[in-house]
Order: structure tokens, then C-alpha cells, then sequence
């Protein structure tokens, strides 16, 4: 056959570029089409505890004045209604805080509005101090003061090196776990504070997580004492049960090895011991142990093989009842699914919460890298809160599966930020300074469980079975000590996993859920 031959003829050659731009115009406009391939294959997810921007980052403005920190001349007065009342002005004297602030629904309306009127657009953020004075006179130094930069050097570095997020904010006024339920959800399903019967059922909407798995996409929790991911109902399903890894044993080593999963979340002690400090930043615990935790994972990601194909991602879930002084989104934010909170309350999921520290890291972002919002995108009310982070996620790892909820769908996402260099950075830090210590003594192993170490307890309750007996809910834990909560929930956890692993061998169903009964020698000391 000659040469001739061999050639397209013209109509060939432009049914083929035809075919071609079709196909082009097809993947363009597809929904979940990435404009650039993205270089991350890990992202990593650490979810702090209680702490707003300003506490913890608003004078980092005096190292970058991009930065929307603070200046010190804000305040608040003692009582809002009076307008000659005194005032508390906003200070970077933070060190070590005890007794816990206010941080539910009620207590969050008030420091957001000033009073139980929600009507106010924007809200006038004044109401920190009053809300705080109303517990203790001497709450309010608490509430009214951040850290100097130098008293939390990890941030200061991790500010100066990446990206600093300074307009995220909670996803909704409330405590931990409805803020946390929407980091993989993007919603708390109708949840704004800790609802037992709820807590024990765990919580039912599909996850970050279910839409990963079915992507093939890999997935790990490393835990520590006690994962709080497992108050989502689909998680403790068989299928999971070898996701979780205790981080102690098993994060280094796969960071080191390379095999760190494609969407990673580490968790901390929640619990606070002589021997293992928490490392949350939930007062009444040492913000220095959290930032050695922050340290020592960002330097176990830094000296892994995958770290140029890695975004790490560090937030809070709510902001405490710290002061900040960024006025809180009330118009144009979407109820994720249209269930209405409990009585009294009846909330409607149509405002966000307070604005929490986010810092992002990456080799693929720029030093110094300040990330004010979402530039009206998705839609012109778009913010950044905690549902970005499954938003973001999904176009990352180009998922088929639509979003999770109305709010993800809303949620701002910031895969770009990692678009903008063509190599990643050679010059990101090795090591990260060493904090300064804050917290003079030990731990007090004999207090009794806070209210959040209270859910987590229950949360240990249901997955060792306790939770068939007759003082479930109401009263078990209720007077155990840190010590003993501690040691109850590590052995929860254990047994936990123990018995799905022996039913994974048995050939049980991996859809199925893993459930205990609890036995005679088994239940708690102090129901």
C-alpha cells in the first residue's frame, strides 16, 4: 500500500478534531471536573479544641499586617445594655486557662449578639465579656485575651511558612461535637449540643468517608484514646473497623514507610494524665502539649516521602467562648438539610458559628500565604467553615459522588491554593521551634470528667455495650475521675476493635455494625 494511501483524508481529519473538542466540552463542563490536576494524594485533617482566631492567632498581625488579627484596641463592655458600662480591652497576655468558658447554644448567642436577640445583621460580637462576667468576674481575662506569638511558636512558624485562613469559622453556634460532625459530613444533623440518646445511637448522615471508600480512595484515623469519629453510626460499620490505627504505634511508621492513606485524620488525648498530657487545647488542658502535638505531626509529614504530594489541614471545631472580634455570618448560609434543632431553641442551621484558627500547609503553597474568603465562590454568601474541608476534598480526589449537603455544596474550597506553583517548595522547615511551656504543674488525674470528656465516655459506653444498662445516660460517668474515665475508655476502644476484627474473620458482613453486651465483670465502677 503506498504512502498515499496512508494518509487521513481531510473529512477524517475533521470528524476526528470534531470528536476531540466534544470530548473536551464534555469533561469541561462536567461537574466535578478540577480546572488543574491537583499534585496532593494525602490530605491530612487535625480538628483542635475550643479556641477562636483572635485567642489564638489575632496578634500574629504584628507579624503580618495582611493578617485579620487584632491591634489591641479592641473590647467589650461588661453589660451591654448599659451604655456607660465599663469595658475589657482585648490583651496578649493568654497563658494558662481554668475553669472552661462558656461555649453552648445560649452562652454562644450571647457573646455573638450581646443579649438573646438574633436580629442584628451584622452581629455585634459584644457580648464575650458579659457572657463570661456572668459566670465568673474573673472569666473575662480569660475570654478577653490571646497569645503572644512567641507563647505559641509552632504557629507562628506554621503562619509564617503557609497559609493562615482569616475568615473560617465553625459551622455552627454551638459546642464540639455539632461543629465536629460537620468536619466530614457537612452537617450535625439537626445536633446543636450533646444529645445522649443521639450520641449512643451515633449519628446517621453518609460521610466524607463513605464517599471516599466507594472512590477507592484509602482512608486511616490514627486515635489516641479515643476516636471521636466513631460518633458517626457508619463508621463503627465492619468495613471500617480496620481503618483505625492507635497513632502511637502506627502513624510515624507509615509516614516514614510512605504508607499514609489517601485522606487521614489523627486525633489527641482528650483526656489529661501525668503520664499523657492531652494535647487537644480544650481548657483546662495545656495549649503547650497541643502545640507539640501540632510539632510532632507536622515534622513526621515533613520527613515522609509523601510530604510533596501532601496537604495538611489544622483547625478547631468552635471557638470556647473566646473573644473574636470578626462579625459572624447570619444571612445567606444554607441550611444543610432542612432538619430543625431541638426545642428550646428551634435553630434552623441559617448562621454560622464564631471564626476558629484554620492553618493549611502544603509544600505546594507559598510562604507568608494569607487567605481572606471565598471571593464569592461557590455563590456570592460562600464562607469558609468546616464543610469546606469535604468540599475541598471531593474536587482534590475528583469524587463522583455529589455533594454530602447543601452546606458542602456552599462551602467554599480551596484546592487552588496548591494550584499555583508548578514545583513544590525545596525550603519548608525540617523542624519547628520548640513551644514555651505555660502550664506550672501537673495534671490533676482525680477532677472529675468535664462535659466534653462526658460524651466521650458515653461514646466508650456504647461501643463496650454499656450502654443497655439501666443508668445509661444519665449517670454513668457522672462521677468518675479523669484517671478512671481515661482507663474506661481506652479499654472500651480495645474491646471495641478486638471484637470487629473477630468478626471480620468469622466471615461476618463488613455492612454490618459492630455491637457489644456488656458482661457482668465488664461494667463500669461508678455508673
Amino acid at each position: 500500500m503506498s504512502s498515499k494511501n496512508n494518509k487521513p483524508s481531510s473529512m477524517a481529519k475533521k470528524t476526528t478534531a470534531a470528536n476531540i473538542l466534544i470530548i473536551f466540552l464534555l469533561l469541561s463542563n462536567h461537574p466535578y471536573s478540577s480546572t488543574a490536576a491537583s499534585p496532593i494524594k494525602t490530605v491530612v485533617v487535625l480538628v483542635m479544641e475550643n479556641r477562636s482566631f483572635d485567642h489564638m492567632l489575632g496578634w500574629m498581625k504584628k507579624l503580618n499586617p495582611e493578617i485579620n488579627g487584632v491591634v489591641g484596641t479592641e473590647s467589650n463592655p461588661i453589660n451591654t445594655s448599659d451604655p456607660k458600662s465599663s469595658r475589657v480591652l482585648f490583651g496578649s497576655q493568654s497563658h494558662f486557662v481554668d475553669p472552661d468558658p462558656g461555649h453552648s447554644f445560649q452562652a454562644i448567642r450571647e457573646q455573638i449578639f450581646g443579649s438573646n436577640n438574633t436580629s442584628a445583621s451584622p452581629p455585634p460580637m459584644n457580648g464575650f465579656a458579659q457572657q463570661a462576667f456572668s459566670m465568673d468576674p474573673n472569666m473575662t481575662q480569660s475570654v478577653m485575651n490571646g497569645f503572644d506569638p512567641d507563647k505559641v511558636g509552632v504557629y507562628k512558624a506554621l503562619v509564617s511558612e503557609f497559609a493562615v485562613f482569616d475568615r473560617w469559622f465553625a459551622s455552627v453556634p454551638a459546642s464540639t461535637q455539632p461543629n465536629r460532625l460537620y468536619v466530614h459530613s457537612g452537617t450535625s444533623h439537626g445536633a446543636t449540643s450533646n444529645i445522649a440518646a443521639l450520641l449512643a445511637k451515633g449519628y446517621p448522615q453518609r460521610t466524607i468517608f463513605d464517599d471516599l471508600d466507594d472512590a477507592g480512595i484509602s482512608l486511616g484515623i490514627y486515635y489516641q484514646n479515643i476516636p471521636a469519629t466513631l460518633f458517626y453510626k457508619n463508621l463503627r460499620k465492619l468495613k471500617y473497623v480496620t481503618k483505625f490505627h492507635p497513632y502511637g504505634l502506627s502513624f510515624k511508621n507509615d509516614a516514614k514507610k510512605g504508607k499514609l492513606p489517601g485522606y487521614v485524620v489523627v486525633e489527641q488525648r482528650y483526656t489529661d494524665s501525668k503520664l499523657e498530657p492531652a494535647n487537644d487545647d480544650h481548657p483546662s488542658h495545656d495549649v503547650y502539649q497541643g502545640q507539640m502535638f501540632v510539632k510532632e505531626v507536622y515534622e513526621t509529614l515533613r520527613g515522609s516521602p509523601q510530604w510533596n504530594q501532601t496537604l495538611f489541614v489544622i483547625t478547631y471545631d468552635e471557638h470556647g467562648g473566646f473573644y473574636d472580634h470578626v462579625a459572624t455570618p447570619n444571612k445567606g448560609v444554607p441550611s444543610p438539610d432542612g432538619i430543625v434543632g431541638p426545642e428550646p431553641f428551634l435553630f434552623n442551621f441559617d448562621r454560622l458559628g464564631v471564626r476558629v484558627p484554620t492553618i493549611v500547609i502544603s509544600p505546594w503553597i507559598e510562604k507568608g500565604t494569607v487567605v481572606h474568603g471565598t471571593n464569592g465562590s461557590p455563590s456570592p454568601t460562600s464562607e469558609y467553615e468546616h464543610s469546606s474541608i469535604p468540599a475541598t476534598v471531593r474536587k482534590i480526589f475528583n469524587l463522583p459522588s455529589p455533594p454530602l449537603t447543601k452546606r458542602e455544596e456552599w462551602a467554599g474550597t480551596f484546592e487552588s491554593i496548591v494550584q499555583k506553583r508548578t514545583q513544590p517548595r525545596t525550603d519548608c522547615p525540617e523542624t519547628l521551634p520548640n513551644p514555651v511551656k505555660i502550664r506550672e504543674g501537673e495534671a490533676n488525674e482525680d477532677k472529675k470528667l468535664s462535659e466534653f470528656q462526658q460524651e466521650m465516655l458515653q461514646l466508650a459506653a456504647v461501643l463496650k455495650g454499656d450502654n443497655v444498662l439501666t443508668s445509661f445516660p444519665v449517670k454513668i460517668g457522672k462521677e468518675m475521675t479523669v484517671r478512671e474515665g481515661k482507663e474506661y475508655m481506652e479499654n472500651a476502644v480495645k474491646t471495641f476493635f478486638e471484637a470487629g476484627l473477630a468478626a471480620i474473620k468469622m466471615g461476618v458482613n463488613q455492612e454490618q455494625i459492630v455491637k457489644m453486651v456488656p458482661s457482668l465483670s465488664t461494667r463500669p465502677k461508678n455508673p
